[in-house]
């Protein structure tokens, strides 16, 4: 290399090493011969990219002075003309005598006259390498160095197979070695025998220029092939013959004279009439997003990184045809503000618009691929035609179009196979069967050529699919059934079938059959698509089965399948949807189905708009794009997914972060996403590409939030950490605006400073940009953002967490997540709550207003999303029902017990609904008497107090609970009433002789307790421990010490010889009576193991934890006999929905049923227990039997209080349609 240029490089070196990415650089230095394949592996194994820029620049400083030349118009060629004017003073002067090298692509003097007399086109203007099918090409072509063949290049109309041909040789050593002879280029195309004759004619002038062989043309086509052969064998051996262009096999056998022949062609068949080797290369038509970006950069002269959104749009509408990209582009060249225009050509199919004289044999854009068509068999035309219908990105399985044309596998694939010969259909044969595509642009040019036949072509292949199918009995062993789960619908509508459509989407077998096997979400889409022409019918059918399908899409998207004609029982009497399930109902009971009817459900109002699933586990956060369309989410399974607001439909899928990933936000113009995580870092992904942006790590714990400001001209990001503080962040700089330091605001609690765990959780901007919202532990701070001074705070109450919090983007409202799986809405002027919304069977981690404000979604650790409406929730959600309940099946009499949240007591009748209020007080637990004649309530004050029905006369202890009461019984016979409270003693109250015992001896709050004969009573509670009391002399009988942490629940066995006990260590145990060890540990959970059942017989011993976890043990020795493991949602069947709460087993102990989201039946056919069915509902509800049995079901906690760290979670209240 010339000392010079040697310099320059040297002098610009770490400018060059700091901006530059080495890839497409390397690729064109590899093109024009100055760089080796070995070379550029040790660039790319550098770790970074300054390294490998600096590799590069060191392997070049070892070069000649082509590397430098070749480096300096890379430069230009891939947008830093900047760094190349750096370099432009020591381009070395390139002299004759330098081998032939020609300074401008490295291409030699040889092979640029080679080529030139071989009639071998030059590169397009804008140009750029497709490395792998040139390779491609050469390897076959070697292959025919030493004997004669064929090497065909085929593909559809403007793939881009002539630059590919042209391209293929344009290299010294590759004609040096393997076509010495030279290379001779012939345009072919469409030609009659006569055009032929003169392409023949013409090509033996070429070849014989110094007339030795004859001084005349050849008069025909056979005289000229025997000259050409003689002419390639004697005058030009070991040369290449490029045939461009070739759409007849007739024309081949001109040029069969065992030659090596290179050919393009859209028809791979052309190959099949003529002799020798054959080597097919396909092309594909798609160029790639980068490649046809580069194109759209060279034409109009922009860096791609600058290309404006418009050109991202045309990739991906032609699916980066180059022919496409190419017109464009060279048509932006000349009118580069059109951007906006091309694009919506393109999408309106105004394919003639799209033209531009070229290198292209072709103007226009659709007389590119109508041509193709033109030269099919007039007896298969009409069965492209038919292809019409077809959507994009759409594989059709073989047995579609056998019903459409009806017409055997055999002959079916036989006419397919000439498309896709003539490149005008794509076979994908991957699997047992052929399945086939068109590319959009072929779509795009049917539909706008067949346009008025359209109707008529979707009325054909429903007609056809009638005549051979019933909807719903589709099979999925059928290799087309997925095909017409998908697309009937649409065809349908394309058809103008409006009252075929209305019949398969009002019908329940049809839901279930579709959703069983292709999911929720897609027929979701179909209702919202199809909403004008279903209304005709009848609106409020419409909104009946789009409902209970937005409603229970998170259930009918499980393994194993609910029964929907269940689901079906649970919705309105007055929804078509439950008239269908009713009848299904009816006809099954004949044959020894059980259904169950929701009795009260007049008084419940669902509130929740859609309800999806689409993590794998819990659900941390979810949020609205700007414009509403998007819901993007995130959670434990360390990933981001971005769905339709709509439909639920799946749109992106990022494995985002290391850990668990707690919060992400759309930025105001919906550009961007940013994620937050347990791994301290915070990213920033492109919304629509899932592509990563920026990436900051400057907390010092657990971020925990990430907040946009409304402001788009200003972009700001807050971040709130468990490290106390919240941080302001400029977007453009990545510099920190301001930091506030949360934990001094705590400074009057009564907790030491210095003991305190201040956890910032969340941040949400007021609508104008100029306050921001904050939470931390139960509090809510309003802070100027300019000052950083506090306007407000709101106190949420003792005995709850805030999880999450945001604010209207229209109103004074905010939305506040609280840790009793409960969401709040609060007037942020008057600082009071507004609402009450309850439904999710888990903590609630997250709650979002959508842009306008007029909805919210919540996101829990039951694995839901919920999506509710503003005012909806404010005018309904007012009453709720409290956790603790009581329930008493009496004769044909069903009684309910409850406490709501406006601290009434409700005495529910379960067969009418019919409520009467009782008593208004600060009521914590109650209970029904085993006759209903008297009620007992405690009070969060400690208080106890007995309600007499017939006269409302009350009863009250006198001592009572220094705390809140939590559980209350009375004996059963009515005369004694037992509690229990946070104060950790257990009162035994005769309420008539007003006699005390009082059971004290427990450390810490008791978690329940259970009476035994003998007037026994075992307790257990937060200090490990299970007791066993005398209630009449108050005195320890037995004390256990179970568990090193939290006692949730003991069950004792039925021979009473026998009991249980499960903690949040995540352990149960088995225990004798009489023996103060246990008899067995069972271990295995990987959860807080949340209950436990004996069966009927003592012999197993059921538990469940709150990974929905259900194993079944062998009580006389410990053994495990069957684990009921919920199986990840991607492998084919469902968790639980939460915790499992309860178990009981049937009085043969074959079956057992599990509550949690749902209840869930295993049986034991033979083997230990397999599912067998799910009776999927929000809860438990007041039911009754379709076969005339009744079940009771009493549940008195959905979750347990929880010892974790140091802090007590408190019991959550639950809605009333929790009801059991």
């Amino acid at each position: 290399m010339d000392a010079k240029a040697r310099n320059c490089l040297l002098q610009y070196r770490e400018a060059l090493e700091k901006d530059i990415k080495t890839s497409y650089i390397m690729d064109r230095m590899i093109n024009d011969g100055v760089l080796t394949i070995s070379e550029e592996e040790k660039v790319k194994n550098e770790p970074t990219q300054q390294q490998r820029a600096a590799l590069l620049i060191k392997t070049i400083l070892k070069k000649d002075n082509y590397s430098y030349i070749s480096f300096y118009n890379a430069l230009i060629h891939e947008g830093y003309k900047d760094l190349a004017a750096l370099l432009h003073s020591g381009i070395p002067v390139i002299s004759s005598s330098n081998g032939g090298k020609d300074s401008v692509g490295g291409i030699t003097s040889h092979v640029k006259t080679v080529l030139c007399e071989g009639g071998v086109p030059q590169r397009p203007v804008v140009f750029v390498t497709r490395k792998k099918l040139v390779n491609a090409i050469r390897q076959n072509l070697f292959k025919l160095s030493d004997e004669p063949g064929w090497v065909v290049i085929y593909g559809m109309a403007g793939c881009g197979k002539s630059v590919l041909a042209a391209e293929a040789v344009r290299d010294h050593f590759f004609l040096d070695g393997c076509f010495p002879g030279g290379v001779h280029w012939v345009s072919v195309g469409k030609q009659d025998k006569a055009g032929l004759l003169m392409k023949l004619q013409n090509l033996c002038t070429r070849l014989d220029q110094d007339e030795n062989f004859s001084q005349r043309p050849p008069l025909n086509i056979e005289e000229a092939k025997d000259r050409l052969r003689l002419l390639m064998l004697r005058k030009h051996p070991r040369s290449l013959l490029i045939l461009d262009d070739i759409w007849d096999s007739w024309i081949l056998k001109a040029f069969d004279n065992q030659c090596q022949i290179l050919l393009t062609t859209r028809d791979k068949s052309v190959t099949d009439s003529v002799m020798g080797p054959k080597y097919i290369v396909a092309v594909e038509s798609d160029l790639g997003k980068e490649k046809g970006l580069e194109i759209l950069s060279l034409f109009v002269n922009m860096k791609k990184a600058d290309l404006p959104e418009q050109a991202h749009s045309i990739i991906k509408e032609c699916k980066g045809s180059p022919l496409v990209v190419s017109l464009i582009g060279a048509l932006l060249r000349d009118f580069p503000n059109r951007w906006d225009y091309y694009l919506r050509q393109l999408q309106n199919k105004q394919f003639k618009r799209i033209r531009k004289s070229s290198f292209y044999d072709y103007e226009a854009l659709d007389e590119a691929m109508s041509i193709s068509v033109e030269m099919l068999r007039e007896d298969i035309k009409d069965y492209y035609t038919d292809l019409s219908i077809l959507q994009k990105d759409v594989k059709v399985p073989t047995k579609v179009l056998c019903i459409l044309w009806d017409m055997e596998t055999e002959e079916v694939e036989d006419i397919l196979q000439e498309f896709v010969n003539k490149s005008l259909l794509f076979c994908d044969r991957n699997g047992k069967s052929f399945r086939y595509y068109l590319h959009d642009l072929q779509v795009d040019f049917l539909i706008e050529k067949n346009r008025n036949q359209l109707q008529d072509l979707h009325k054909k292949i429903v007609t056809q699919f009638q005549k051979h199918y019933q909807p719903h009995t589709l099979s999925p062993d059928q290799e087309d059934c997925m095909y017409w789960y998908n697309f009937l619908a649409y065809h349908m509508a394309s058809a103008s079938m409006h009252k075929e459509l209305c019949a398969l989407m009002f019908s329940l077998d049809w839901i279930k059959a579709k959703t069983e096997l292709v999911g929720p979400a897609h027929l979701i889409h179909e209702f919202v698509e199809y909403r004008h022409i279903l209304d005709e019918k009848d609106c409020a059918v419409c909104e009946n089965f789009q409902e209970f399908l937005s409603l229970n899409g998170h259930l009918l998207g499980r393994q194993p399948f609910p029964n929907i004609v269940q689901l079906g029982l649970c919705e309105p009497e007055t929804s078509e949807v439950y008239q269908q399930a009713k009848l299904q109902a009816k006809q099954e009971v004949d044959h020894g189905m059980l259904y169950l009817e929701w009795i009260n459900k007049k008084n419940i109002k669902n509130l929740s708009r859609l309800v999806v699933r689409p993590h794998t586990d819990a659900v941390y956060h979810a949020c609205f794009s700007e414009d509403g369309q998007r819901i993007a989410s995130c959670g434990v399974d360390k990933t981001l997914q971005v769905f339709k607001a709509e439909t639920g439909e799946k749109l992106l899928e990022i494995k985002a972060h290391e850990d668990e990933v707690l919060c992400c936000a759309f930025s105001t113009d919906d550009r961007f996403i940013a994620t937050c995580s347990v791994d301290k870092k915070v990213k920033i992904w492109n919304s629509m590409t899932g592509g990563l942006v920026h990436v900051y790590d400057e907390h010092s714990e657990q971020v925990n939030c990430c907040h946009f400001t409304n402001n788009s001209h200003y972009l700001l990001l807050a971040t709130a950490s468990s490290d106390c503080f919240l941080k302001l962040w400029d977007v453009k700089s990545a510099n920190e605006r301001k930091s506030i330091n949360v934990k001094q605001f705590f400074l009057n609690s009564e907790e030491p400073q210095e003991d305190m765990e201040v956890i910032v959780k969340c941040c949400s901007w007021s609508a104008d940009g100029t306050r921001i919202m904050v939470a931390a532990k139960n509090k809510i701070f309003l802070f100027d953002i300019h000052t950083g001074g506090l306007l407000a705070e709101i106190h949420t109450g003792h005995h709850s967490t805030i999880q999450y919090c945001d604010f209207s983007p229209q109103n004074h409202l905010a939305v506040v997540a609280l840790s009793q799986c409960c969401v709040e809405l609060w007037n942020m002027d008057s600082c009071l709550k507004v609402a009450d919304c309850r439904g999710h069977l888990s903590w609630v981690h997250c709650v979002m207003f959508s842009p306008d404000g007029s909805s919210f979604l919540t996101s829990s650790d039951d694995q839901t999303i919920r999506l509710w409406e503003t005012k909806k929730v404010c005018k309904n959600s007012a009453i709720v029902l409290k956790q603790e309940i009581d329930v008493v099946f009496q004769e044909n009499e069903v009684m309910v017990l409850a406490v709501d949240n406006i601290k009434r007591l409700q005495l529910i009748n379960g067969k009418t609904g019919q409520i009467d209020y009782l008593i208004e007080a600060q009521v914590s637990c109650c209970c029904l008497s085993p006759h209903l004649q008297y009620i007992a309530f405690g009070g969060e004050d400690g208080a106890v107090e007995i309600l007499e029905l017939l006269n409302n006369r009350i009863f009250q202890s006198r001592i009572g609970h220094k705390k809140t009461v939590r559980h209350i019984q009375f004996t059963d016979d009515g005369k004694t009433l037992i509690s229990s409270s946070d104060d950790s003693s257990i009162q035994v109250w005769n309420w008539q002789s007003e006699e005390y015992v009082f059971l004290q001896a427990h450390q810490e709050t008791v978690k329940d307790f259970k009476l035994l004969k003998n007037s026994k009573l075992l307790s257990w509670s937060f200090d490990g421990t299970v007791k066993i009391w005398s209630i009449i002399t108050g005195r320890i009988e037995k004390d256990f010490v179970c568990h090193q942490d939290t006692v949730l629940s003991c069950d004792i066995s039925p021979d009473a010889t026998k009991f249980s006990s499960t903690s949040a260590d995540k352990t149960a145990k088995i225990w004798s009576f009489e023996l103060l060890s246990p008899l067995h540990e069972l271990r295995g959970h990987k959860g807080c193991v949340r209950c436990s059942v004996f069966s009927v017989d003592s012999t197993l011993l059921a538990t469940g934890d709150d990974n929905g976890e259900i194993r079944i043990w062998n009580v006389s020795n410990g053994e495990l006999l069957h684990l009921c493991a919920p199986i990840l949602v991607e492998e084919g069947a469902a968790t639980h929905g939460g915790w499992v709460t309860d178990l009981c087993f049937s009085p043969d102990s074959k079956m057992l049923v599990s509550a949690g989201g749902y209840l869930k039946a295993i049986t034991s056919p033979g083997t230990p227990f397999h599912p067998s069915v799910s009776l999927h509902a929000a809860n438990t509800y007041v039911t009754k039997s379709w076969n005339g049995c009744s079940r009771s079901h009493k549940k008195r906690e959905h979750h347990a209080m929880l010892k974790k760290a140091g802090q007590i979670q408190q019991e959550e209240e639950l809605p009333a349609r929790e009801l059991a």
